[in-house]
């Protein structure tokens, strides 16, 4: 958990153990010199504006979850060797959750909560495009219509953004080899690929 925070430079501290040799000042190893500073960390000590962005807290374990809790509510962390850490200006966090799990309530009470839904076509189409500048107006358009095609159907796995994005990308990298040769990059439960395939989804698109 504490590596969201913080890390030792094991290998630095092991190189200065053994310069200052048998009998050696060892009290520094835990000093700043060695401190590798993780995000949080960033986020706290950072001058002026700072956002923070902690992505998918609803894959992080309980444990990770409790420890956000209180970062939340304090902006300070302790480091045993160096003390208390207190932000010097508290950030703007944005803390984001695919709902595979529910999140506790405590964490949810210090959130302003907006849900995001899928982009139109059309904005689906701009955000390809930003992210693929080569690909052309045709395969983007192409790739959004089958995207939002699938996401009519019932299947187990509904494709987001992400793998429209990684659909236009194959298809760019086959040379625009036909939506279903690379159907997979939008697709990943097989059950979903052989309806899709079987019930001819896509022929039309």
């Amino acid at each position: 958990m504490h590596q969201a925070v913080y890390d030792w430079d094991y290998a630095r501290q092991l190189l200065a153990l053994r310069a200052a040799g048998e009998g050696g000042d060892t009290a520094g190893l835990y000093s700043r010199e060695f401190l590798l500073r993780r995000p949080l960390l960033d986020a706290l000590e950072h001058e002026g504006p700072v956002v923070l962005l902690v992505d998918e807290i609803d894959r992080a374990d309980d444990e990770f979850e409790a420890f956000l809790l209180e970062f939340l509510s304090d902006f300070q962390v302790t480091i045993p060797e160096l003390g208390t850490v207190v932000a010097r200006g508290r950030p703007l966090v944005v803390v984001t959750s695919n709902r595979t799990r529910e999140l506790h309530d405590a964490l949810k009470r210090r959130c302003l909560y907006h849900w995001i839904d899928r982009p139109s076509a059309d904005r689906e189409m701009e955000i390809v495009r930003a992210r693929l500048p080569e690909i052309s107006e045709v395969i983007a358009r192409r790739v959004c219509a089958a995207v939002a095609r699938l996401r009519a159907e019932e299947l187990y796995k509904l494709p987001g953004v992400g793998e429209t994005i990684a659909w236009a990308r194959a298809l760019l990298a086959l040379g625009d080899g036909g939506l279903d040769a690379s159907l997979g990059a939008a697709l990943k439960v097989r059950e979903d690929l052989d309806r899709v395939r079987e019930q001819g989804v896509l022929q039309s698109v």
